[in-house]
């Protein structure tokens, strides 16, 4: 069942939340997240409620209590999750889903970057090797194009510092996701309040503003259950699977071409991401590390 929940997030996050936000063309990125907090968060409150009311022990809701430390870095990282959310809509509603595969191929390596930066954690000389080829992708890319990918960099860095986050903080993921989008609600609320945009009408784009709960809230669900059932090191290759899904369907659905200078970044970037993927397989086969148990410290896969 391990596979089956990952290729559930990792295709949902690939394949049908791209579509999703595609068949949303005509609402602004805007009020797309504002509805999408709103609806996710009564998505995973229902299913809290639903989990408490099946156990035994019932796990505590997240409901307003006295500030934390833990608290601010919740708050923090809903606001990357947000940012990561409004930049992912946007990038769809432009029509530049090829930026936003490239963000999600290089999340893990700013991942591991920001793991040796922040956490102190030492870099096996490959991982090294394939920060500093996937580095010198981009720096390629910046000398031929003269202007830096920002979409992908914003991408990766939201994500990348959304799990770094997370994995300070050592909250369950269902319940700092519930946590999260609560913190973020009033605000979207007030949002989709205040905006001039009128919301749609039409029943088929109300039902696909509320889906966008679902949609956002089970593929985190499923990769949860996949973390728990799958040895990292196949965990860690899977997560390849999003952004190849978003690049074959940038380029043969929707008609966004490789521009030439992004030739050799994405080449080196494939190069770097191999180089990763290799290691991270043979450290957890020397190692033996269990399902779930992350062999080197490095956090979860990207999602939109």
């Amino acid at each position: 069942m391990g596979l089956v929940y990952a290729l559930g997030a990792y295709l949902s996050w690939g394949l049908v939340v791209p579509l999703h936000f595609r068949l949303l063309g005509a609402v602004s990125p805007g009020l797309i997240l504002a509805q999408r907090i709103v609806w996710s968060s009564l998505f995973a409150l229902g299913l809290v409620l639903l989990w408490r009311a099946r156990r035994s022990a019932p796990a505590p809701i997240p409901w307003p209590a006295p500030w934390r430390p833990r608290h601010a870095l919740l708050a923090l990282s809903a606001a990357l999750i947000a940012a990561n959310w409004l930049l992912y809509l946007q990038a769809v509603a432009e029509g530049r889903i090829l930026d936003a595969s490239l963000g999600y191929y290089i999340n893990p390596l700013v991942s591991v970057g920001l793991g040796a930066l922040v956490l102190k954690e030492r870099l096996r000389p490959v991982q090294a090797l394939a920060v500093g080829i996937a580095s010198l992708g981009v720096l390629t890319a910046v000398v031929l194009a003269g202007t830096l990918p920002w979409v992908a960099l914003a991408l990766a860095l939201s994500f990348s510092l959304y799990g770094l986050i997370r994995k300070v903080v050592g909250v369950d993921p269902t319940l700092g996701f519930l946590a999260e989008t609560l913190l973020l609600a009033p605000v979207a609320l007030g949002y989709w309040a205040l905006t001039p945009e009128p919301s749609p009408r039409e029943p088929g784009l109300v039902l696909l503003l509320v889906l966008t709960g679902v949609t956002t809230a089970l593929p985190l669900i499923w990769f949860a259950a996949a973390a728990e059932r799958l040895r990292l090191a196949t965990l860690g290759l899977l997560q390849y699977l999003a952004p190849t899904c978003l690049l074959a369907l940038s380029v043969l659905a929707f008609g966004e071409r490789v521009a030439p200078h992004q030739l050799p970044m994405f080449g080196l970037i494939w190069i770097a991401l191999a180089l990763y993927a290799a290691d991270s397989w043979r450290a957890a086969r020397r190692r033996g590390a269990p399902d779930g148990t992350p062999p080197d410290g490095t956090t979860r896969g990207g999602a939109p």
